[in-house]
């Protein structure tokens, strides 16, 4: 668990009823992961949702071969910055991670369980709209900057 405070300072947390951040603090953890750690990969089960405290975090596309699976390649989509959730896919089905998501430095990282926190969204409509507006935009960011990565390729 971690303190509702931190939570609030998130802009994911900002706008929800104190009561509600409680609860989600209930299934929060702050975890450290040392430059170079996998914190999950492409194509499993999406368990919990993350917001980068401080650190550097890269979120990387896997195409994989249709022929042969054991052909793949990890192409880079974005940085994770600070304040910013990621692991999106948690809350949104078939609940798998669509990338890989991987340290570049020491990082702190607040984790929070999926299952709970979906759980919390189903019994109340308000906890819902507020989380789900959070993971729009970062899907949306996430979106943008592969319209320009795929722009630089191209030009």
């Amino acid at each position: 668990m971690v303190s509702p405070e931190l939570l609030r300072r998130y802009q994911l947390f900002a706008a929800l009823a104190p009561k509600h951040v409680d609860a989600i603090a209930m299934l929060t953890e702050e975890v450290q992961a040392e430059s170079g750690e996998t914190l999950f990969e492409a194509g499993t089960r999406a368990s919990n949702l993350y917001i980068l405290e401080k650190g550097c975090i890269d979120l990387f596309y896997v195409a994989v071969d249709e022929i042969n699976p054991e052909l793949h390649k990890e192409l880079f989509v974005s940085e994770i910055n600070p304040g910013e959730p990621f692991g999106i896919s948690a809350l949104i089905e078939p609940y798998i991670y669509q990338g890989t998501v991987r340290t570049t430095c020491p990082s702190t990282i607040l984790r929070t369980e999926a299952t709970g926190l979906r759980a919390l969204c189903e019994l109340d409509p308000g906890i819902a709209a507020v989380v789900m507006r959070g993971m729009a935009q970062a899907a949306l960011a996430r979106l943008h900057d592969t319209h320009v990565l795929l722009a630089a390729a191209r030009a």
